[in-house]
This record gives structure tokens, sequence and C-alpha cells, in this order.
């Protein structure tokens, strides 16, 4: 059964609490943070993205960088920007995104659960990464990025958090400036948190990893290296649990930059041997399982993958999986879309706009849009053992870096 505890938070006065927080690390590359926290000192980029701070010439990995994020940490505590709870507690997080609302638990979640896989995973990590966010947290002794867990839904947690929001008021309420909406509760009063941690116990057997493999890696593997007996908050990582009823999952698209030597009609040709292809008269957002939308040279079609070209196991009726197998692997020859430069992945959220704008720029020869997994794919995958091709899902709205940090140190 799955283990979570409060923590101590290292979170930003009320006051500050719109400055600080910022968006996740990886979603922002270098220059996107240094204009995003342009003018900002509050920031959470500072620590996040640490890099920003110095020279563009240094190597985003390299220690200067780490210890660039220590340094700016512990300068946002001393001026009282950051400040740290007094007892462990829990906290609550909504957010609110173009009208639909979706509310998880903050909390400490097992480094043991995830490595006796309580914590069950999905995606395979890379070592580059995981070794990125090993050395902030190393350096800095804080999980500054939070971890998405998903859980299938239990009433009595659903109903003590409702209960809470309506009975309590929320510590930070805002709208960032891409207009989703935050709001966190405390949760530190002594039965209510017993409570909380007592039904993750009794009912709550399995968590899922939606997005932060990599965090969820690096934090198992600092915990490795350190003497756990002096530094037991180092058992537990930064998490964010919500259940399964209160989660999208949107699409996840591909683009690629060529189409392996055959013309359009040619490439066409080759999609009939696995698909119905039908032009199409307007931007194709796939409505069901085993629909696609293809846009090359300007024009839009809709491709039906026909029983053929797929096998009824959680892995082979995934969408993503025809796609790999039937057009980029075997008409496009990209054998390993996590290495190949010649796809790219585009997150649902820019919509199908962005595909346009990608193959009309000449940047790519054709884009395809994808019918989103499901969380029950999702759990069924996780639960059979596999992992799902990279870049299967993309979770919307992101939660924000610095809101809530979890030190491993102190």
């Amino acid at each position: 059964m799955a283990y979570i505890t409060p923590f101590k938070a290292l979170r930003p006065t009320v006051d500050l609490a719109k400055k600080v927080a910022s968006p996740p690390y990886d979603v922002l590359n270098s220059a996107e943070a240094r204009v995003a926290a342009q003018n900002n000192p509050q920031s959470f980029l500072h620590v996040t993205k640490s890099e920003i701070d110095l020279g563009e010439e240094v190597d985003v990995h390299s220690q200067k960088v780490y210890e660039k994020a220590k340094e700016n940490i512990d300068i946002l505590f001393d001026n009282g920007v950051l400040l740290r709870e007094e007892k462990p507690c829990y906290y609550i997080y909504e957010l609110v995104m173009g009208g639909r609302s979706q509310t998880g638990l903050v909390a400490g979640s097992s480094v043991d659960d995830y490595e006796n896989d309580i914590i069950k995973k999905h995606e395979f990590t890379r070592p580059e990464k995981e070794q990125d966010r090993i050395n902030h947290i190393k350096t800095t002794g804080a999980q500054t990025g939070n971890v998405f867990l998903a859980y299938r839904d239990v009433d009595a947690i659903n109903e003590l958090i409702e209960n809470w929001k309506k009975n309590h008021a929320a510590v930070y309420d805002f709208a960032a400036e891409d207009s989703i909406h935050h709001k966190i509760w405390i949760v530190n009063e002594d039965a209510a948190i017993a409570s909380i941690s007592n039904l993750f116990t009794e009912k709550v057997p399995h968590t899922y990893i939606a997005d932060g493999h990599h965090r969820a890696a690096s934090a198992a593997k600092v915990r490795k290296a350190l003497d756990k007996g002096h530094h037991d908050n180092a058992n537990y990582f930064l998490t964010t649990l919500f259940p399964a009823s209160q989660l999208k999952i949107m699409d996840y698209n591909r683009v690629v930059k060529d189409l392996n030597g055959l013309s359009v009609q040619e490439f066409l040709t080759k999609l009939e041997s696995n698909f119905t292809v039908s032009p199409a008269p307007a931007a194709v957002l796939p409505t069901d399982l085993h629909e696609f939308g293809l846009f090359v040279d300007g024009k839009w079609y809709k491709l039906v993958a026909k029983e053929s070209a797929y096998t009824k196991d959680p892995i082979g009726v995934l969408d993503v999986t025809i796609l790999q197998n039937k057009v980029l692997d075997a008409i496009l020859d990209i054998k390993d879309p996590r290495t190949d430069k010649r796809v790219d992945f585009v997150g649902g959220i820019r919509g199908l706009g962005e595909l346009e704008k990608r193959v009309n720029s000449g940047d790519v020869a054709a884009a395809f849009s994808l019918y989103p997994v499901s969380i029950k794919q999702l759990f069924d995958i996780a639960d059979s053992g596999n992992v799902m091709p990279p870049k299967s899902t993309w979770f919307e709205p992101k939660l924000r870096d610095g809101l809530l940090t979890h030190l491993i140190y102190q």
C-alpha cells in the first residue's frame, strides 16, 4: 500500500507567491527562462534554471550552475521571500484551466515505494536527464521539481479533501500570467494529517507516475548516495497525488523532418497498407482511438488504422505505438524516436495550428495529430510492467515550481 508523509515545505510568503511561482524547469529552455524571469528577482527560475544568472557560454550542466542554484535559494530564504513551515503538513493544490479544475494532495512519497514498485512507472528514463536532477538535488539540498502521481479514486479521500477546501481558507490564490488559477490550502491539524496518512496506507494499493519519471528516479539515486541516518528527509520525494477522475491527458503529436525520399503521393499510397486515407476539409482532431490526422503539403488527411495494424495488448493497442510501428519505422525509417533527430514532439496544448505552422514553415515535412492516451491505458500499462513509447502523454495544467519545495538536508 502507498505510504505518504507530511513535510515542512519551503514556500513563499503570501504576498510574493505569484512572483515566486514559475513554470516547471523542463518546459522552458534557457533563453525562454531568461525572458520569463527578467526583472523578477523573486522568480524561482533563478533556482531551477540558474544558468540564467551566469554567462551564456556556461555549460548548463556544469557544477557552477548547481552552485548558483544553491546560492539563489539561500538568498530567497535569507531575504524573507521564502519561509519554512514550522511543522510537517500536507498541502492541497487546486488548478483551474479553461473552466476545468483538478485538485491534488502534495506530500512526500516513499522512495522505498518507488523502488518496490508500489509507485508504478510507464516510461524509461535517460541517464543524462537523471544526472542533471541528481546534481541539482545534492547541491541545493532541495527537491524543487514536483512528481505528478495518479491513483484510483477513493471516496473517503475525495470527501476529506473537498471538506477541507470548503471549510478553510486557501493560503495562496492567484492567476498566473497564462491565466491558470492556482490555489493551495495547508492541512495542519493533527487529526486531518493522521486521517490522510491512514487512508492512503489502507485504501491506495498503488500510485502511478503521470509526469516526472526523471525527478523520481533522481530522488531515489540521491537517497542511495546519502547516509540515510543523517538525511531522513531523503527517504521521501516531493509529489502531488491526483485521483484519476480529476485528470485529463492531452494529445502528444508528432512532426517529421522528411518523407524518407518519398513523394507525397508515394507516402500516401504506402499508408494505405495499414490505414484508410481520406482527404479532410479542415484540421483533423481525432475523436476516437485509432484515428489520426495527417498534415502534409498544405492539406489535411484523416487516417483510420485497419485492425491488422495493431494488437490488443496494452502497448500494441496504443495509437502512439501504431504510428511508430506502421509509419515512423516501417515507412520513414525512424527506428528510435528517443534519439532520431528526424522526429519531434508537439504537446497538444499548442493546438493543431502549431502543426500547420511547423509544416508550412518548411521546418518539417509532415505532422500527425493523435487521440490522447487514457488514464485507464496508463494504469493498465504500468500494472502490466510495460513502458509506453516516449512522449505518449501530455498533462495540463502544469504544477508551478517554487510554491512548495521539499528540503532533504534540514
